[in-house]
């Protein structure tokens, strides 16, 4: 049984507008909605899931939109700007045209940690960093979502460096390093690059040290947590044994339906999440048919009425919508 972390699986950020998240995800960044459905902890908020293709494990970012959720305040302890994977340093040329053309705010083309990379926000200033594959390595990326209007050979295809943002760096280095197994490879500035298991990529998170900002104030525009691949339930159970071991706060197993997965706080702020590669997320309808309708996990089918009286409907058919629908 191999235990070790295999890379990032997903990230959950909150957003203002899943209609409007829908149309930047899939009509501007190109990723697949591959399930539409809610918040298990919060049956009356959506739950949007934007993968590759096949909806891969490492290649999901997912969004939460509270009803009646505040702006959030940014800050320190938490994870601070998502990463995204692209073939190459053409692709990040490819990106900026794009991004000027679509008015998405972004910084310029700049090298860190050795790689190519670019910062962008999107309508609620939810921070993200496009990072070039061109000299990476390890955990490999998914497969663009054949209905993208962006070319494959430039495509958004997997998640990538993630940056976690403390004041509590001995802590968390140790959490990293001693607990999850990650190495820590080098530190530019105020930063240090984490990798597990020589996994490239997809397998990073930056530690960014502040002890200056006030702690951030979670609300649209931020992420709610990072979640990071285990093979199956047999490994989970050793992770969720060995997060009870050192003595970390954390949920037990939780059954998630499309993964199983397990909860906990490394320190102040932050969500960490380990989750399984599978079952996956075309368990419980077709490729054709994934995210264009509600969907629930079998144990909240029975509410699904009052599910549906109390969410907004809004049209995820790709090929009936149209940008005007929002």
């Amino acid at each position: 049984m191999n235990t070790n972390l295999t890379g990032l699986h997903h990230i959950t950020a909150i957003t203002s507008s899943s209609p409007k998240m829908f149309d930047f995800m899939v009509n501007t960044l190109g990723l697949h909605l591959i399930k539409k459905t809610v918040n298990q902890d919060d049956i009356r908020t959506y739950h949007l899931y934007f993968t590759d293709d096949m909806g891969s494990a490492g290649t999901d970012l997912t969004f939460f939109d509270f009803p009646g959720i505040q702006t959030g305040r940014k800050g320190k302890n938490t994870v601070s700007r998502i990463g995204f994977r692209v073939p190459s340093d053409e692709a990040l040329k490819y990106w900026e045209t794009r991004f000027d053309e679509f008015n998405i705010s972004h910084d310029p083309i700049a090298t860190h940690f050795g790689s190519q990379t670019m910062n962008f926000y999107d309508f609620d200033n939810q921070r993200y960093q496009l990072v070039s594959d061109e000299i990476n390595h390890g955990v490999e990326g998914g497969r663009p979502y054949r209905d993208s209007p962006v070319p494959d050979e430039f495509a958004i295809y997997a998640l990538g460096p993630t940056i976690v943002t403390v004041d509590y760096p001995t802590r968390m280095h140790y959490i990293l390093t001693d607990v999850m197994g990650f190495t820590k490879v080098t530190t530019e500035g105020q930063e240090v690059l984490y990798e597990l298991h020589d996994g490239g990529h997809g397998a990073q998170i930056i530690m960014a040290t502040n002890v200056v900002e006030p702690d951030e104030l979670q609300g649209y525009g931020t992420v709610h947590h990072v979640a990071f691949r285990t093979d199956d339930e047999e490994t989970l159970q050793y992770w969720i044994n060995r997060i009870e071991e050192v003595g970390l706060m954390h949920s037990g197993f939780v059954d998630r339906f499309y993964f199983k997965s397990e909860y906990f706080r490394p320190g102040p702020g932050v969500l960490f999440e380990i989750a399984t590669d599978g079952p996956g997320f075309l368990l419980d309808e077709t490729y054709e048919e994934a995210g264009v309708h509600l969907e629930l996990p079998p144990f909240l089918e029975d509410q699904r009425e009052d599910i549906e009286a109390h969410l907004v409907p809004f049209n995820t058919d790709k090929k009936e919508y149209r940008h005007d629908d929002i």
